[in-house]
């Protein structure tokens, strides 16, 4: 069984206590009908850096999506998409992180904000 992680070849680039750096290679399991990048990758590039850079500071407990909110920028058919979360807020309940997503131009492709509820194992 293969995680959405891996079936979409996500990889982490950078991680730290503040933010964490992800990218993915565009391909075909990412299109809409049209040949371009589905907004969905965009959320799950979001919703993934967020729980990437916030488990990263957990010990004992799991961040999880509550809600994910994205503003798409520009369409995208081809190359890396590249997503930097920030840390906005950690606190024992919820975690709160800001994410950008560029293309490997440099491009603004997509931003959004992803909550977190915070539980433990």
């Amino acid at each position: 069984m293969t995680n959405l992680i891996e079936y979409f070849g996500i990889e982490v680039v950078d991680l730290n206590s503040e933010s964490a750096t992800i990218k993915m290679e565009i391909d075909e399991k990412s299109y809409q009908p049209y040949g371009y990048v589905h907004g969905g990758m965009n959320a799950v590039l979001v919703e993934t850096a967020a729980s990437i850079g916030a488990n990263h500071n957990l010990e004992g407990s799991v961040a999880m999506g509550l809600e994910v909110n994205v503003n798409h920028l520009r369409a995208k058919r081809e190359g890396t998409l590249i997503a930097k979360a920030r840390k906005v807020h950690l606190g024992r309940r919820t975690a709160v992180y800001s994410v950008d997503i560029f293309d490997e131009q440099d491009k603004h492709i997509a931003t959004g904000r992803c909550t977190m509820q915070i539980v433990e194992m």
